[in-house]
C-alpha cells in the first residue's frame, strides 16, 4: 500500500499558485485512475483506488503548506503505512521549470511542507520535485511560489502532469532515477 501526497495550500485562490503544483497532480491522479471521490479525512481530502494493482491512498493536506506533516502523520499511523511508502509531489524553486526530480529522504532544501513532513514521519520517503523556476526579478521568493502560473506555463503544467501520470507505474515500482529520465525525455 502506497501514499501519495500533493502538498499545496487549500484556499480557492491558490488554486492556481506555483505552490500548488503538487495537488494538481494528485488531481491529475485521481482522474486518470478513477480513484474515489475526494473525502476529507485525516486533515486532507483523501482518494483510495488502485493504480495498476497496487492500492494507493492520495492525500491533499488540508493544513496548509507548512503543516503538511500533521496530515501525513495521522494517516500513516492510522493505516500502518511505512515512511518509505510514501511518495510526496511538491513545487521546487532549484529545479528549471518542467523538470521533474525523483529522490528518496534528503534535505527540505528551505521547502517549509517538506520540513512539516521530515518532522512528523521523517526524511525515509520519496520526493517528487517539480521545478517551477526561480523569480526573474527581485519578487521575494514567497510572493512568487504564491503567484499563479501564467499561461505559458499553464501549458506546461498540462505536460508536466500528462507526463507523470503516463510513467507512475515506474514511480510505484520506485525506480526514482528511471521515472525522472523517462518523465523528462517526454517533456
Amino acid at each position: 500500500m502506497l501514499l501519495l501526497v500533493g502538498l499545496g495550500n487549500p484556499t480557492p485562490d491558490s488554486e492556481n499558485n506555483r505552490h500548488n503544483i503538487g495537488f494538481k497532480i494528485i488531481d491529475a491522479i485521481n482522474k486518470k485512475f478513477g480513484l474515489s471521490k475526494q473525502k476529507p479525512k485525516f486533515k486532507g481530502l483523501l482518494t483510495t483506488g488502485n493504480v495498476g494493482d497496487q492500492k494507493v491512498y492520495a492525500i491533499k493536506p488540508l493544513t496548509f503548506m507548512n503543516n503538511s506533516g500533521i496530515c501525513i502523520r495521522e494517516l500513516i499511523e492510522y493505516f500502518k503505512i511505512d515512511a518509505e511508502d510514501v511518495i510526496v509531489f511538491h513545487d521546487d524553486l532549484d529545479v528549471e521549470f518542467g523538470k521533474i526530480k525523483a529522490k528518496f529522504g534528503g534535505s527540505d532544501a528551505g521547502h517549509n511542507g517538506i520540513a512539516s513532513i521530515d518532522k512528523f514521519i521523517g526524511k525515509d520517503y520519496s520526493r517528487v520535485r517539480i521545478g517551477i523556476g526561480k523569480p526573474k526579478d527581485k519578487m521575494e521568493v514567497s510572493d512568487f511560489v504564491l503567484q499563479n502560473f501564467d499561461e505559458d506555463e499553464m501549458i506546461g503544467l498540462e505536460k508536466i502532469t500528462n507526463s507523470i501520470t503516463d510513467s507512475i507505474s515506474i514511480l510505484i515500482d520506485k525506480k526514482l532515477d528511471l521515472f525522472s529520465s523517462t518523465v523528462n525525455k517526454k517533456l
